[in-house]
């Protein structure tokens, strides 16, 4: 919903209803995540995108349908061998898709919601997808941090249950269905509850003010980050040099990596790279980074040389064999990156297969699905 919450909140704050398409759960080869979301507007508009094209036209019709009837519908689409003119998807995905109807009346706490979003604050929206009580169906709960809750699913155990859950989501920053008993209970079935987890961006923090930083820095703003450029010399360090970074911060990366953990954040969604390649920052830098508890990747740029020296003045800092196992350098895939440019996408390469189980494999030179079956 995240993509579309602009146009959303426009029509909503206008008084008008809107049909909302969003995915749930996806399996196989479905092409969009849980959480994408289209919109039927008032006037017509298609707005968004749940399937990349395969099945947006039935979703549009069923959204239309949905405003006009009121109730919303859960809708599995997917590759059909007995008919071939059925709706599905042709690469061979599974993706269920939640229609809803959107207006002020129906979705009270939305202006709420995007307020936090837009500002940065962590909130879940838990919403009743299936039930069999129909009476069930839209009931909403908006979790936030340290907050009681909003709204209800429909009795107390189901919003502690879920509670708890969305909590858990929004560390991680993903979305999901859960599954529970009709009220809540955690072993049943009949009840599935989708939790967008409307996290703060994740951090990605570039240091080192070069040429290479500020295509890291785009590809990364491009990726859904939130940047920050560091590095100890203000004549590098200037907003100017990098106009796709959040912030560009001038301190020694290392202290200033150390006041933003113990200000608590950098959690484990972080990614830290390294591209001064110059011991006197990057040597104390990394003994910060890789003891961090938590962090989704660290990596450090440099020539073979350069990796086999830093490893040395790391050991004699007395960094361990664990702790140096997480260092990821020379860093990036090996694409025969030479530019800035073509460099910044050979880590990022780096990065999504980190984050995802890839392989960095061609994939014309596998078999089986293109995703890892276990983050379906």
């Amino acid at each position: 919903m995240r993509d579309v919450l602009p146009e959303l909140l426009a029509w909503w704050r206008a008084g008008e209803t809107v049909g909302v398409g969003t995915v749930v759960a996806t399996f196989r080869s479905a092409p969009r995540p849980p959480g994408a979301s289209m919109l039927v507007g008032p006037d017509g508009t298609a707005v968004g995108s749940v399937s990349g094209g395969c099945v947006e036209g039935a979703v549009y019709d069923l959204g239309e349908s949905v405003v006009g009837s009121g109730t919303p519908v859960l809708e599995r689409y997917g590759v059909s061998d007995d008919d071939a003119f059925a709706v599905g998807l042709t690469c061979g995905g599974i993706l269920d898709v939640y229609v809803e109807k959107v207006n002020r009346e129906t979705f009270p706490e939305l202006g709420e919601i995007a307020a936090d979003v837009e500002a940065g604050r962590p909130v879940a929206l838990a919403t009743v997808i299936e039930h069999p009580d129909p009476a069930w169906l839209g009931r909403r709960l908006v979790v936030r941090p340290d907050e009681p809750t909003t709204g209800s699913l429909g009795s107390a155990r189901a919003d502690d249950a879920v509670h708890d859950d969305a909590l858990g989501l929004l560390a991680h920053g993903s979305n999901a269905t859960l599954t529970y008993g009709p009220d809540g209970e955690r072993r049943g079935e009949g009840m599935r509850v989708f939790v967008w987890a409307f996290a703060p961006k994740p951090r990605m923090l570039v240091f080192g003010a070069i040429d290479f930083a500020a295509a890291v820095a785009k590809v990364g703003s491009f990726l859904g980050y939130h940047v920050t450029v560091c590095d100890a010399r203000p004549v590098f360090a200037t907003n100017s040099r990098f106009p796709d970074a959040d912030e560009v911060v001038v301190d020694w990366p290392h202290r200033y990596l150390t006041a933003e953990a113990e200000a608590g954040r950098v959690d484990g969604r972080t990614v830290i790279t390294v591209l001064t390649h110059d011991p006197k920052f990057d040597v104390p830098l990394l003994e910060v980074a890789l003891r961090l508890p938590e962090v989704a990747y660290v990596g450090a740029m440099g020539s073979r040389r350069t990796h086999e020296d830093r490893l040395a003045r790391l050991r004699e800092a007395g960094v361990d064999e664990k702790e140096i196992a997480r260092l990821s350098s020379p860093i990036g895939l090996d694409l025969g990156a030479r530019t800035p440019e073509e460099t910044a996408i050979s880590i990022a390469a780096e990065i999504v297969a980190g984050r995802w189980g890839g392989t960095g494999e061609r994939l014309r030179d596998r078999v089986g699905s293109i995703h890892s079956e276990d983050l379906q």
